[in-house]
């Protein structure tokens, strides 16, 4: 395959290779780097964004949002606000249309607005519509609302304590009755073998205790949406989204509407990474262009944002790893805590992931895992690329590392000895049945060249951003010191453990000007990842057309399920698929209808639409599509799954509970001063298996992406929490620091392609696996420059001087 880094071009180790029959001679079809539609838009600052949207006589929505972490709500006086000029409307919890009060991804517990309790720091409590945006927040400011303070619960200790705050004390959904405390969201163990026996026979045992810090999706379109009250009661909302039908079911009900009165248009997003998952000002803008009469937009600051949307969780994780001497694994034990934060949102999903991936892409027969995730006063956290694996990854590729130098190994060696591959049992009972290169993907990257050496003896002249502090010219080279460190990481594509997830598109084709022309619509969230594009290389594969339109995403079409767990290629995209091949036989059969008694090869050869035409297999023209069509149209709208899983046993953690694995790995090259606790990433070279590149350039992007999030996630990223108060202390990008293209190193890429019979085209889900294993690659590379046993992430300079 053409190497998009420029890097030469290695083979692909033995696998299925992708299978594409069906126009692979029609230009800007699957395999090809072609162009996105959108992307000249954004980078010349002409894409519409949601928070662009504009409606005439529209009016500003704000949100009050609670200044205390947990208290009851005393009372809430509104008659300020409501006097202020230009103020049309202020709700409250009493001003709800319906008794349906809460909404959620898997548990409905999150109030729409605080009713008498507030459960964290920057809890929606009342809503003002205004007609200007600055009025609104002014009237907001102008509501009295009285607290009483309550116990704040912040950590595992004070979740489960005797006579701990029960958060949420008429829980009531189907996994309560398998946690032991009612401040456990969701609790999945993974037992296979005995680990305690085997613990007894290793020969070596390593342990660890690791912290992993909350990180923020920190997207740069800011949460945003415009709901128009319509003609016959109902509304229509333009939002930026990742997922519209999962808003729409948590939406019509609190509206009191059925969900053909809650219209959704998906609308310009810009970035996502799993923060969009959840609701965020959806409900608030449409309980407010009802309430008035008039359109409503809302567009959340940077501080708002922070607040608005969940986290990645933090975790404490513990773990022991057991090896022979000659470095083969017995066993695996560990315990994972994750905190969920005030409200469940996807937590039983990512305790899920945790558990059933804790053990990474390693061979191992006695496992004893328990993932929990706590119900506290911290800001939710739910979605957030790679969830639930992220943290995983961390510690135990953290142990691995230990476990090398225990037993006087190199760590790649160690790694690839304990590597899985095809045929592997997981610690779930789920036997990987498609390509794992584990031992691959780490050769690729230790073979890779270093890049060179820096001379420290003399700097002058030296451009000051190669240095450690970077443009803050704070070391000239002193105490600079380079490390090396390796990671590979397992990452579940889809969604899993008996989730019905499928997507659904509507595929059309008609002669439009003399040619014939293709419309893929569905209502897949387009957040960045290419997915336009895509679908358009599908359908000109697949209906051998060089136009195709892409129609905008919105709920006049089935489902198209979430932008998130590296699934819309694989799902939507065979959903694409699917709908193009049943088109493409009905429009065979057209031209069999019409032409089939003229030449015989419409009865008797295999046929491809390709190049605008219909073609023999081997290469005969037998029509033009357009000749075919003429005045006809076809159209066809299908639904498309991919096959089965299982939900894993509560208590042995047993099940084929995923449907695909993705694999990264990389190593990392560090230069730190140790004097100041600077840290400089030089490079982060990656590998990576995707099955099949239908878009190299797009693979490319999103891996170099992936591992930049990961970047930020060991070095420099996290929000911090008051541990006494559980009030957020940095919610700004003055505070919250993301990689910028100064702290972004090189990053080489190698893309193998080993197809999974499985999935369409073979592909594989790319998007979260390189957001895994470059946080602990980089952390084992400032070990190895340091000699630090580093247990937590993000690494601060503290913790690398000593200093407090």
């Amino acid at each position: 395959m053409p190497n998009p880094t420029g890097n030469p071009a290695t083979p692909t180790p033995a696998g299925t290779p992708a299978q594409v029959t069906q126009g692979s001679r029609t230009r800007g079809g699957i395999g090809e780097s072609t162009l996105r539609p959108d992307g000249t838009l954004k980078v010349t600052g002409e894409f519409a964004y949601s928070s662009d949207m504009w409606h005439e006589d529209m009016l500003w929505g704000q949100i009050l949002r609670s200044t205390t972490a947990h208290a009851e709500i005393v009372s809430i006086d509104v008659s300020e606000a409501l006097a202020q000029a230009g103020v049309y409307a202020v709700l409250t919890h009493d001003d709800l249309p319906t008794d349906v009060t809460k909404y959620g991804l898997e548990y409905q517990d999150t109030p729409v607005l605080a009713d008498r309790v507030v459960r964290h720091h920057g809890e929606p409590v009342a809503l003002v519509a205004a007609d200007h945006p600055e009025t609104a927040r002014r009237a907001a400011a102008r509501i009295r609302v009285e607290y009483r303070e309550l116990r704040v619960v912040t950590d595992e200790a004070s979740a489960l304590a005797d006579g701990a705050p029960i958060l949420h004390p008429h829980r009531d959904d189907h996994h309560a009755g398998h946690v032991a405390h009612p401040n456990i969201v969701h609790r999945q163990p993974v037992v296979r073998g005995d680990a305690a026996e085997a613990a007894r026979r290793a020969d070596v045992v390593v342990t660890g205790e690791y912290v992993f810090g909350m990180q923020d999706q920190a997207f740069l379109g800011p949460e945003s949406g415009l709901a128009v009250p319509a003609e016959d009661g109902g509304v229509d909302l333009y939002v930026a989204t990742q997922w519209l039908h999962s808003d729409l079911r948590q939406i019509a009900p609190v509206l009191g509407l059925p969900e053909d009165k809650v219209r959704m248009t998906l609308s310009g997003v810009g970035g996502a990474f799993g923060g969009r998952e959840d609701l965020s000002m959806q409900i608030h803008a449409c309980l407010l262009a009802l309430r008035t009469g008039k359109p409503v937009k809302i567009v959340y600051n940077r501080f708002e944002s922070f607040f608005g949307h969940v986290h990645r969780h933090p975790a404490r994780l513990r773990y022991e790893h057991g090896a022979t001497r000659d470095g083969r694994l017995t066993h695996i034990s560990c315990r994972i805590v994750l905190d969920g934060g005030a409200y469940a949102s996807a937590s039983p999903a990512v305790v899920g992931n945790a558990a059933s991936l804790a053990v990474g892409p390693y061979a191992v027969e006695e496992v004893d895992i328990e993932a929990v995730a706590l119900y506290t006063n911290n800001p939710p956290c739910g979605a957030m690329r790679g969830f639930g694996a992220v943290q995983a990854c961390f510690a135990y590729e953290a142990q691995m590392d230990k476990l090398a130098k225990a037993l006087a190994m190199d760590p790649v060696e160690l790694r690839q000895l304990n590597a899985m591959e095809q045929g592997t049992l997981m610690p779930t009972g789920q036997r990987v049945d498609s390509p794992a290169p584990v031992a691959e993907l780490l050769r690729r990257v230790k073979a890779r060249p270093l890049p060179p050496e820096r001379q420290w003896e003399s700097t002058a002249g030296a451009d000051v951003r190669a240095l450690p502090g970077g443009l803050s010219n704070t070391t000239h080279g002193e105490g600079v010191v380079r490390g090396v460190g390796y990671a590979v990481g397992i990452k579940n594509v889809g969604f899993s453990e008996g989730f019905d997830d499928y997507s659904t598109a509507r595929v059309r084709m008609e002669v439009v000007g003399g040619q014939a022309v293709a419309t893929v619509h569905t209502a897949m969230a387009e957040v960045g990842q290419g997915g336009i594009t895509v679908h358009a290389q599908i359908a000109r594969t697949e209906l051998g057309v060089t136009q195709v339109v892409i129609n905008p995403a919105d709920t006049r079409v089935g489902s198209a399920g979430s932008t998130s767990a590296s699934r819309q290629t694989y799902v939507t995209g065979g959903a694409v698929k699917n709908s193009c091949e049943l088109v493409r036989e009905k429009v065979l059969a057209i031209g069999r209808r019409r032409f089939g008694t003229h030449h015989p090869a419409w009865a008797t050869a295999e046929l491809l639409l390709e190049g605008g035409k219909v073609v023999t297999d081997g290469g005969e023209v037998l029509a033009d599509l357009a000749e075919v069509l003429a005045d006809e149209a076809v159209e066809i709208e299908a639904e498309w799954r991919h096959r089965p899983t299982q939900a894993f046993d509560l208590v042995t953690g047993q099940g084929d509970g995923h449907v695909q694995y993705s694999f990264a790995a990389h190593r990392a090259v560090v230069e730190v001063d140790t004097e100041l606790g600077l840290v400089k990433v030089v490079e982060l070279a990656c590998a990576q298996d995707v099955g099949k590149a239908l878009n190299p350039l797009s693979v490319l992007g999103q891996i170099q992406g992936g591992t930049t999030q990961g970047l930020g996630m060991a070095v420099m990223e996290e929000i911090v929490v008051d541990p006494k108060t559980a009030k957020v202390r940095n919610p700004s990008f003055t505070d919250y620091l993301i990689p910028t293209i100064l702290d972004t190193p090189t990053i080489p890429v190698d893309i193998l392609e080993l197809a999974d019979d499985h999935a369409p085209y073979g592909l594989r889900g790319i998007g979260e696996a390189p957001t895994l294993s470059s946080t602990p690659a980089v952390l084992a590379a400032i070990r190895n420059a340091t000699g630090l046993d580093l247990t937590r992430t993000p690494v601060r300079p503290e913790h690398l001087t000593g200093t407090p």
